[in-house]
C-alpha cells in the first residue's frame, strides 16, 4: 500500500473544481505555436496556462491599439503601404515584436515539456476526482457531444466554454467578445446591411477593433471542441479506473487488444 506522501507526490492527469476542469493530453506543439501566431495568449489557453495566457492577450490589445497595427493591415491588403506606415506609432512597435515571439516559442516549448509530463502521469496513474459540489457550483465529469459544443459557440463565443463547465474562461471570453463587437460597431454594421445600405454598413466598422473577431470568433470554436473530445476521453479513463479498482478481482488481469491493463 503506498503511503500518504507518495500519492502527493504523484503527477495528475487532471484536476476537477468548482469553477471548471483542467486536465493534461498530448498535443500537437505546431497546433498550439500555430494559435499563439494567430494571437498571442491562444495557444497557452489552450495548454490551460490561464495566467500567462490572460496576461498575454490583454498585452496584445494594448499594444496593438497603441500602434494602431490592425489599421495598418487593412491598409496594406488594400495596397495603401503609405497610410499603413504613416498610421502606425514608431515609438511603441519595437515592443510589439519581442512579446509576440516569446508567445510562439513558449507555447511550443511548454507543449513539448506537457506532453512529457502527461506520458509520466498516464503511467503513474494517480487518482483525480470526478465529481466537486459547492455552495455555488456543482461539476462533474461525464460525456459531452462535440458538435453541440460546436453549435453554441458559433452562436456566441464562449457558450461552447460554458456548456463545458469552464467558468473562468467562458466568462473572460464573453466579456472580451462584448467589448471587440460594441467597440467595433459590428451589430450597427450589420443592422445596416439588412437595410440594404452597404456603403454605409462598411463605413460605421472600427477597422481596429474589428480585426480581433475572426480570431476570438474561431479560436472559441476550436477549443471547444478539443476539449469536449479530451474530457470524453478523461471521463472513459475515469470509468475505466473506478471499475479496474472497485470491480476486478485480487490477482485478475484484463487485456485490452492483447495487451494487459
Amino acid at each position: 500500500m503506498e503511503s500518504q506522501g507518495t500519492v502527493r507526490n504523484m503527477r495528475n492527469k487532471a484536476y476537477v473544481s468548482l469553477l471548471g476542469t483542467t486536465q493534461l493530453h498530448k498535443r500537437n506543439p505546431y497546433i498550439i505555436a500555430a494559435w499563439s501566431l494567430a494571437f498571442p495568449g491562444f495557444g497557452h489557453l489552450l495548454l490551460s496556462k490561464y495566467l500567462r495566457g490572460y496576461a498575454l492577450i490583454i498585452w496584445e490589445v494594448f499594444i496593438n491599439q497603441l500602434i494602431h497595427l490592425n489599421e495598418a493591415m487593412v491598409y496594406s491588403f488594400n495596397g495603401q503601404f503609405q497610410a499603413a506606415k504613416d498610421i502606425l506609432e514608431p515609438r511603441f512597435t519595437m515592443l510589439y515584436i519581442p512579446v509576440y515571439l516569446f508567445a510562439i516559442w513558449d507555447s511550443y516549448r511548454s507543449t513539448v515539456d506537457m506532453n512529457k509530463i502527461y506520458l509520466l502521469a498516464q503511467r503513474e496513474n494517480g487518482f483525480y476526482d470526478v465529481f466537486r459540489i459547492g455552495a455555488i457550483e456543482v461539476n462533474y465529469l461525464d460525456k459531452r457531444k462535440p458538435w453541440i459544443a460546436v453549435v453554441w459557440s458559433l452562436g456566441i463565443p464562449s457558450l461552447g466554454q460554458l456548456y463545458l463547465h469552464r467558468i473562468v474562461l467562458a466568462g473572460f471570453i464573453f466579456v472580451c467578445s462584448i467589448i471587440l463587437v460594441w467597440k467595433s460597431n459590428l451589430i450597427l454594421a450589420i443592422h445596416y446591411l439588412i437595410l440594404g445600405n452597404i456603403r454605409f454598413s462598411t463605413l460605421v466598422l472600427e477597422k481596429q477593433w474589428l480585426l480581433y473577431l475572426p480570431s476570438f470568433y474561431f479560436f472559441s470554436i476550436y477549443d471547444a471542441y478539443m476539449n469536449t473530445v479530451e474530457n470524453n476521453k478523461l471521463f472513459e479513463d475515469a470509468l475505466k479506473n473506478h471499475l479496474l479498482r472497485k470491480y476486478q478481482p485480487s490477482g485478475t488481469q484484463i487485456t485490452v487488444g492483447g495487451m494487459v491493463e
